[in-house]
């Protein structure tokens, strides 16, 4: 029997679980915002809703606006963070000693986020993880997306590795939901992005973890 000191595959959120991309978003809502003749809007106002969306981010950065009103702004929102991708932005404290650990071990690491798939597929080369990353599934890659289950486990299946030696880990409800329906063990990354008003404790995650290096230590992983 090989025991493992990370499970065999490792699926990642990217914003707000590997990524600290706030910087890049609030850089991107304030382009937006000065093109309208509003004062630039504070990081610590849109941080909490990063990992919600493009619409949430939109919302946030201009709530005097309606539904249709925000829809409207997202392909003008996408364009110009697709020219802020990583200039702000970085890999939070101990991603890259976790990923380095992952890979050492011989297990895998991959990526499934609600990011559309062509910016997804941008990044990977500016923080040197396209060459690293087993798969990469994006919020369009498949008909559906987290809470679905199926991009989880379209990404176990894609690489061959049954759902009881994967896990995923994302700092989003959405991404423990995923993972709980996938039967995937999940784990709650605490550094990451939420509102004043998430209870992660009730989201139903296997285990809740402060910062990526705590999971360098195998008692960590459910």
């Amino acid at each position: 029997m090989i025991t493992r000191a990370f499970p065999e595959l490792v699926l990642f959120d990217l914003d707000g679980t590997l990524l600290d991309s706030a910087p890049d978003f609030v850089a991107t809502v304030n382009v937006l915002r000065a093109e309208r003749d509003h004062p630039a809007l504070p990081a610590a106002l849109l941080r909490p809703h990063v990992s919600r969306g493009a619409r949430a981010m939109v919302t946030a950065a201009f709530p005097e606006i309606g539904e249709a009103a925000v829809q409207a702004l997202i392909p003008r929102f996408l364009e110009v963070y697709a020219g802020e991708l990583a200039r702000h932005g970085q890999a939070f404290d101990g991603v890259e000693t976790l990923l380095g650990a992952i890979e050492s071990a011989g297990c895998r690491w991959g990526i499934v986020t609600n990011k559309p798939e062509y910016l997804a597929l941008r990044l990977l080369p500016l923080l040197g993880w396209d060459a690293r990353c087993a798969i990469l599934i994006g919020g369009d890659t498949l008909p559906v997306r987290k809470p679905d289950p199926l991009p989880l486990l379209h990404a176990a299946r894609e690489l061959r590795v049954g759902i009881a030696d994967c896990a995923y880990v994302g700092d989003d409800q959405r991404d423990i939901d995923a993972a709980r329906a996938a039967g995937m063990s999940s784990i709650v990354a605490l550094w990451g992005y939420r509102l004043d008003d998430d209870d992660p404790s009730a989201w139903g995650g296997d285990r809740m973890i402060d910062s990526p290096m705590q999971l360098l230590d195998p008692a960590n992983w459910p």
